[in-house]
């Protein structure tokens, strides 16, 4: 089965999907690990500006260095973006989409045929009859 695949070139749209799924999930965790070192590189040139360089050693809001709270809420953001890729993305992944997408056209398939069937009752088509009709006489 695989070799006719690769004979033919051709993947089927399910295997596409899968591929293009995991294509996303390598992207979202890379942008993740690329987050996480950028923090740690971050974080390190705050303590070297604050404590080496004393650059802001003055400025301690609530009494507490600058960038302890530079750190913390650069952390805050990075666990959030840990969340969205971990599990946000789990609970509301490709999976849900089509689930959603599934629903919401079942229910405007649901709609149309209820409009179709209103205005067929209120709006009945004349019944033709073939020896009246003028287009089957000609």
């Amino acid at each position: 089965m695989a070799s006719a695949e690769k004979k033919s070139g051709k993947i089927d749209s399910e295997q596409r999907e899968l591929f293009e799924n995991a294509q996303r999930r390598i992207k979202q965790k890379k942008r993740l690990t690329t987050h996480f070192v950028i923090f740690i590189a971050g974080s390190i040139l705050f303590i070297i500006l604050n404590v080496a360089l004393d650059f802001g050693k003055e400025f301690k809001p609530f009494g507490t260095d600058w960038f302890v709270w530079a750190i913390l809420l650069w952390f805050f953001l990075l666990l959030i973006h840990a969340i969205n890729v971990f599990f946000v993305n789990k609970l509301m992944g490709k999976e849900w989409e089509n689930q959603q997408m599934e629903r919401l056209v079942e229910k405007q398939k649901k709609k149309i045929a209820e409009l179709q069937q209103r205005v067929e009752k209120e709006h009945p088509l004349p019944k033709s009859n073939p020896d009246n009709n003028p287009t089957l006489n000609a």
